[in-house]
This record gives C-alpha cells, structure tokens and sequence, in this order.
C-alpha cells in the first residue's frame, strides 16, 4: 500500500508541475491548446474509451475470480481487492478527465470558445 500511495504521490506532483503551463496558456493565447485538443480529438476519444474498458475488465476479471473460487477470504480481499480497487478508480478517473478534455465545457473551461449556431 505504501508504494501505491508514493505513486499517486509522484503522479500529483507531477500533474502540479506540468498543468500550470496549459492553464497559464488560458489567460495568453488559448489558440494553441484548442487546435492541440481538436487535431487529438479521436486519440483523446480511443483512449477515453480504453481507459473505461480498462476498468470495466479490471473489475470483471476480479469478480470472476471470487465466483469461480466460490468463497472469499478475507485476506484475499485486503492483498488483491485494495489493489484492483485502486487501479479500477486510477482507469475510471483516467477516463472522466479524458471525457471532460474533450467536452464542449472542457474546451470552454481551457479557454476555446464554440459555437453551435454560428450566425454569418
């Protein structure tokens, strides 16, 4: 459980050290984020999909393995249950800040400005 809570320590310290330069470019010129999120719009869609298969199987494969065995102890769910938890929401979570990169209110947050009926 320790090295999990170092990783989520590095990858929190990490997303505060790299993120402030994209919500920097908010106030500046949004124009490169928002022709950044438009041309990977199908990558950020296939690995949002990914990422929510991902944890789909995570848990399948885990409740699988508890209806196939037939009973369920309870040192078993604290060695394997804790760690599938934990990778289940890190997949889960992957995916809803893909989604949200992605929306049309994610791109109104960073800055990009949409519009559905364009008047000429």
């Amino acid at each position: 459980m320790k090295k999990i809570s170092n990783y989520l320590m590095m990858a929190g310290i990490s997303v505060s050290v790299f993120m402030q330069s994209a919500f920097a470019a908010k106030d500046a010129s949004t124009e490169g984020i928002c022709n950044l999120i438009d041309k990977l719009s199908p990558v950020i869609k296939t690995l949002r999909t990914l990422a929510f298969l991902g944890a789909a199987f995570v848990l399948m494969e885990w409740a699988w393995g508890y209806i196939k065995a037939g009973d369920v102890k309870k040192d078993d769910l604290k060695d394997k249950g804790v760690a599938m938890f934990v990778g289940f929401f890190l997949l889960f979570g992957v995916g809803i800040v893909l989604a949200l990169v992605g929306s049309t209110g994610g791109k109104e947050y960073l800055g990009c400005v949409e519009k559905v009926f364009a008047v000429k």
